[in-house]
């Protein structure tokens, strides 16, 4: 049997995406299914600055949230990912950064079939561990982790040949007029909108499948 080919549109600073994340790969044990599993850029705020921003400022900011309509908003999303499995420490991840530079290693571990396997760290050492995920140290660790070679790793992220790659992933993206995020794509035609739950996953992916 054809495996399932799924890709995922994803940020990895967006707090949805790790949750869809899981409860796609929690289906996917469920149903006992070979999928050939890939992740697709999306940056949700690519003019963030190199420091990032403070994420209480940014919903101020950006929706107008008051401190009180922020708490109960996280507080909501911790219950949410913990469900799926998913550990936010908002008293270490306190800030978005930009994701270019993550999005470029995930990309180039994608070319060893290790892309799973950064995705999950990189889940970890942002939501968990609040690590600074634009930092090219923390980025060559990660990757050390999975098995890629530091100076090489380092070596490409700094490479037009890997930017432009990524820049063609982006704009395949695009053509699917994407709104929100996660998303995930079946087959290279069917386009699922949002984090879902499992159980949403498992009709889906068996009622495809059959």
């Amino acid at each position: 049997m054809k495996k399932l080919k799924i890709e995922m549109v994803h940020d990895i600073v967006c707090s949805w995406c790790p949750i869809g994340y899981k409860n796609i790969q929690t289906a996917i044990k469920s149903l006992n299914i070979e999928v050939d599993f890939h992740f697709i850029p999306y940056e949700l705020n690519p003019e963030m600055p190199a420091n990032g921003e403070i994420i209480s400022s940014y919903f101020k900011r950006q929706f107008g949230f008051d401190d009180e309509k922020l708490i109960d908003y996280q507080e909501g999303l911790v219950k949410v990912a913990a469900s799926a499995g998913v550990n936010i420490d908002f008293s270490k991840r306190l800030k978005y950064y930009n994701t270019k530079k993550a999005h470029l290693t995930m990309h180039l571990a994608e070319r060893f079939n290790k892309q799973t396997e950064l995705n999950e760290l990189l889940i970890k050492a942002y939501f968990e561990e609040g690590l600074d995920i634009d930092n090219t140290d923390v980025l060559l660790n990660l990757a050390v982790q999975i098995g890629l070679e530091r100076v090489a790793t380092e070596d490409a992220l700094f490479s037009p040949q890997l930017d432009q790659e990524l820049d063609r992933k982006i704009e395949r993206q695009k053509s699917f007029n994407i709104e929100s995020i996660p998303a995930f794509i079946l087959d290279e035609n069917i386009l699922i909108s949002g984090s879902k739950s499992v159980e949403f996953f498992e009709k889906t992916l068996s009622d495809y499948i059959k």
